[in-house]
């Protein structure tokens, strides 16, 4: 039985509007925190202490592209949970499409629970995926124990995960408001504005191509299903993911002052990176959406100020390093996505201390609420008693340079090589059992897959 306890004159204790940062003992027994002392206690169990180390609760990351089965010389659970738990990430959900089979049938979602088997470092959630042709089929998925689904407006890049029109969502919406998950989309339609862009190595050129009027667009479109929706009695959980354009803010606020179930995420890569600063000819830095220019960037930081947008995820998406065409520089040919799992919070960290926000902030902003998200909120996302133990000792103060040699993820590439960030996860413990330190993994992967109506 493990029983112990980990004490910090900064830890930070509770959930979303109850949650501060107290000096504290936590006692850990049975993958829970059994209890919470005065700091200083005498218990009858080992006790470290951390000092003035930040014991924060695991991030819960719920957008990462693992890409297993199938395409594992993309990424694979292994390399992806150990890149998680080096970034304080205990809890994470994988994401339906790269991976092949895409998972749109329970069949898909059995065959990737079995590829996962012994290679979690971290807990593990998944989503479902919805596509034209798995509709009638969406019931069996959704109680196969995924903990919600996604849809692609616009093409998504994977033959066999087709984008879904608003008559799709019409019949996709009821099925999901019944099993109560969210709806995941990536919001973004082709408007048609350019025709046949030349792009090349030009960032400036990709950012054009995908303006923001894509994703205001599909995002004013979900409103109008969720309402059409709601006034069918269904009040299906819509949710923006990685929300790019700050136009789009406009239809989310109006989503919300309606009542309606809607929220949006961000990530890293729009919060600390301006398409200004982008060389042409690197390629690590597409993604879609595109990152924006920095007043884009500001309005994104107060719309999670200001509570529009939800929380941040990290939307890990690797890829082999061919397909990025780092040689070649061809913005136009590489695949779009971020590879940076493991230092979401450092690089967030670095942005938002000076914007006003502190640790407990960002510990409701990625852990918090993405676990109330992704329907985890009774187990993970908070030190609490009753709650799984996942912790990260975060050192504050600490800096780094990010260099491509400490990257844990398969493929040793990011946009963020050579950036200088403050705060370092020292530690991380996933149910009471400690995963990483000090650069080390320790022990066997210990995570396990979470299924809906299992916890």
């Amino acid at each position: 039985m493990v029983h112990f306890a980990l004490q910090s004159k900064q830890v930070i204790v509770n959930g979303g509007s109850n949650s501060e940062m107290i000096a504290a003992c936590v006692e850990v027994k049975n993958e829970r925190v059994h209890a919470i002392h005065p700091y200083g206690q005498t218990l009858d169990c080992p006790v470290t202490d951390l000092g003035t180390q930040i014991l924060m609760p695991g991030i819960v990351d719920s957008h990462v592209h693992i890409n297993e089965p199938g395409r594992t010389e993309w990424e694979g659970f292994n390399t992806a949970t150990q890149a998680a738990a080096a970034g304080g990430i205990t809890t994470l959900v994988d994401m339906p499409l790269n991976c092949i089979p895409v998972t749109t049938t329970k069949a898909a979602f059995m065959e990737k629970l079995d590829a996962v088997h012994d290679k979690l470092w971290v807990d593990c959630g998944f989503w479902g995926g919805i596509i034209p042709e798995n509709i009638d089929d969406l019931d069996e998925l959704l109680t196969a124990g995924v903990l919600g689904a996604k849809s692609f407006l616009i093409d998504s890049g994977i033959e066999e995960f087709s984008n879904v029109h608003a008559e799709d969502i019409r019949r996709a919406m009821p099925i999901l408001a019944k099993h109560n998950v969210p709806y995941l989309i990536h919001a973004e339609l082709d408007c048609g504005d350019h025709d046949n862009p030349i792009i090349g190595d030009k960032y400036q050129c990709f950012l054009e191509s995908r303006p923001k009027r894509w994703e205001n667009e599909a995002v004013a479109l979900m409103l109008n299903m969720a309402r059409e929706a709601k006034n069918n009695g269904h009040h299906c959980k819509v949710h923006i993911v990685h929300l790019s354009s700050d136009e789009a803010l406009k239809s989310i606020s109006a989503a919300k002052e309606e009542g309606l179930n809607f929220t949006a995420e961000t990530c890293p890569h729009y919060l600390t990176i301006a398409s200004e600063n982008i060389p042409d000819g690197k390629t690590l830095f597409k993604c879609c959406p595109p990152i924006r220019e920095n007043k884009n960037r500001e309005h994104l930081w107060q719309a999670i100020k200001d509570g529009r947008i939800s929380f941040i995820v990290s939307d890990h998406s690797p890829c082999t390093p061919q397909l990025k065409h780092i040689d070649t520089g061809d913005i136009e040919k590489a695949w779009g996505g971020i590879s940076a799992l493991q230092f979401g919070l450092s690089l967030i960290w670095t942005e938002a201390k000076n914007r006003g926000f502190d640790l407990v902030d960002l510990a409701r902003l990625m852990s918090f609420e993405t676990a109330k998200f992704a329907g985890l909120d009774k187990i993970k996302g908070q030190i609490s008693v009753g709650f799984h133990a996942d912790f990260l000792v975060f050192d504050d103060k600490a800096s780094f340079t990010i260099r491509n040699d400490m990257i844990k993820h398969r493929h040793k590439i990011t946009p963020y090589a050579g950036r200088e960030v403050f705060g370092q996860i020292k530690q991380t413990f996933v149910r009471g059992q400690q995963v990483f330190c000090d650069d080390q993994f320790i022990n066997t992967p210990i995570g396990k897959p979470l299924l809906k109506g299992q916890f």
